[in-house]
This record gives C-alpha cells, structure tokens and sequence, in this order.
C-alpha cells in the first residue's frame, strides 16, 4: 500500500493554452486538481501526499505569473488549511524561505499551525523547494548542530522531517523526470509518467496510480 504520494503538478500552463486561456487559469483549475486528489488519496488510506507546486528554478519565469502565483498562494493558503482543519487533514510546506515574502512566510506558518494537531492525511505543498537545496541545507544544519555530515544527521535536518520517503512518484504532462523533487525521499521510490495535463487530474487517478504501484516489486537493493 501507498503510504507516501508524490506529485509532481505539471501542465497547468499547457492545458490553459490548449484551452485557448491565460496561464493563471491553468494554476486555478490546478487547485482543483490538488482537492480531488487528496480527497481521493484520503479515501483510499494514503497518509501522505506531497505535491510539487513551485521549484527554486521557476523564479525564473515571468515576473507576472510568479507574482500571481505568490498571490494565489498568500490568498488561498489560510482557506485551504480551514477546508483541511475540517476534515481532520493536516498542511505542510516544505522549501526555502529565501526570496518568499515575509508576509507569505507568516501565513504559511499560520496554516500549518492551524492543522498541526489534526491525525488525518498529510498534504505537503514543495514550494520554494529544490531537491539538492533541501539536502544543502540539511548539511549545513547538521555540521553545525551534529557536528558531522551522515546520512542520519542529513535526514533529521530535512524539511519537515517527520514526513516520510515516499512509495510513489507521480509527474503529469508526459515529461519524464523529476525536477529535483524530493530527492533524498525518492531515492527508492517507484516511478510513474501520466499524459495528463495536471489541471485535467482527479480522484479516479488515485485509483489508477495505486493499482500500478501494486504492480510493482520493490526491492530495495536486496
């Protein structure tokens, strides 16, 4: 069984254009997506699921649509963890706060403390998040608290590092790699490429990812 979901959320962009709509439309329908599948996910006893929602690398793209994107996450965020409080769900955020609005910092750190005692499903948003800065950072924290760089000490460093690794890895849109996502909690993870734009996912999918991965025989190395 699933435990630990990831999704890398791509596509939203693509699927506006194909729509003849504004880029910001894609992310709107994406938040769609993200409610029906963590709905699906809780209902299928997945713990957690952690969805990849804006890398370190997509500053890089137009200061109008980081700036909505900033936007519709400082507006939404507080609303999403009301609707997770009332399910008995709890929200995480795991990324750099380099760059990210002192603002948005404070409100992120509000919804997460909302949810904090809620023992329903995990939803984890990577935002501001680059898998080999995550592991950077971790070290950095390590050396100085542990004194040493282990794997042990990296992973008590990780962002949120009561989150597990992850069973599955799921990217929409037909690309087929990984972005930096996760890349210390995916070292073992089961891999799957959906054709899907992500706005165009819902929780049927949720069905379809767990009967691949039960396909699957991991191993582990062994």
């Amino acid at each position: 069984m699933i435990t630990h979901l990831g999704i890398i959320a791509d596509g939203n962009r693509r699927w506006a254009k194909e729509q003849g709509l504004p880029t910001i439309e894609g992310h709107k329908k994406g938040l769609d997506a993200i409610q029906a599948l963590v709905d699906g996910a809780a209902d299928a006893g997945i713990k957690y699921i952690t969805f990849y929602v804006f890398s370190t690398e997509n500053w890089g793209r137009s200061e109008a649509e980081v700036s909505y994107i900033m936007k519709l996450a400082e507006t939404r965020i507080m609303k999403y963890a009301e609707k997770m409080k009332a399910k008995n769900g709890r929200l995480m955020v795991l990324g750099s706060k380099k760059r990210v609005s002192p603002k948005l910092i404070s409100t992120i750190e509000k919804a997460e403390k909302l949810t904090a005692d809620c023992d329903g499903i995990t939803v984890g948003f990577c935002f501001n998040y680059g898998g080999e800065v995550e592991i950077a950072d971790a070290a950095n924290i390590a050396l100085e608290a542990d004194g040493e760089i282990t794997p042990e000490t990296i992973r008590k460093h990780l962002y949120h590092p009561e989150i597990p690794d992850i069973d599955m890895v799921v990217r929409t849109s037909g690309e087929e790699r990984i972005s930096g996502f996760m890349l210390w909690r995916s070292s073992y993870a089961e891999f799957m490429f959906i054709k899907k734009y992500f706005p165009e996912m819902d929780a049927k999918d949720i069905d379809i990812i767990i009967k691949e991965y039960n396909k699957r025989n991991r191993r582990f190395g062994k």
